[in-house]
């Protein structure tokens, strides 16, 4: 599947990963620090926003922080792909049956 955010493109997982092992092993080290993703970012030459989007979705991942994980949202999406199908199949069988309900009744059409 092809991921829809433009971050998601540009960087490679591998990447990422290591920026965000750096921001968690930096703030272990010195939880008072507000400046870790900032540094982190200009080092490896990412966004700040995409690097702070990472390690919160890692901490939700992870259980840390409340919020969607990964994996529910991914399970949400194909749902929500599944529910737009199944309405789409009922209005063609509706279509479908007010067709034949018509063409069977018998009375001439207008």
């Amino acid at each position: 599947m092809e991921p829809k955010h433009p971050s998601s493109k540009r960087y490679p997982p591998e990447l990422k990963e290591r920026a965000v092992r750096m921001v968690l092993d930096l703030r272990r080290e010195d939880p008072g620090d507000h400046t870790v993703i900032g540094r982190v970012a200009r080092q490896l030459g990412v966004g700040p926003e995409s690097l702070r989007g990472w390690v919160k979705q890692v901490e939700i991942d992870s259980g840390g922080k409340p919020g969607t994980t990964t994996a529910d949202a991914r399970r949400i999406a194909e749902l929500e792909r599944e529910v737009r199908d199944l309405r789409r199949a009922n209005e063609i069988l509706k279509a479908a049956s007010v067709f034949f309900a018509t063409e069977l009744d018998g009375r001439p059409k207008r």
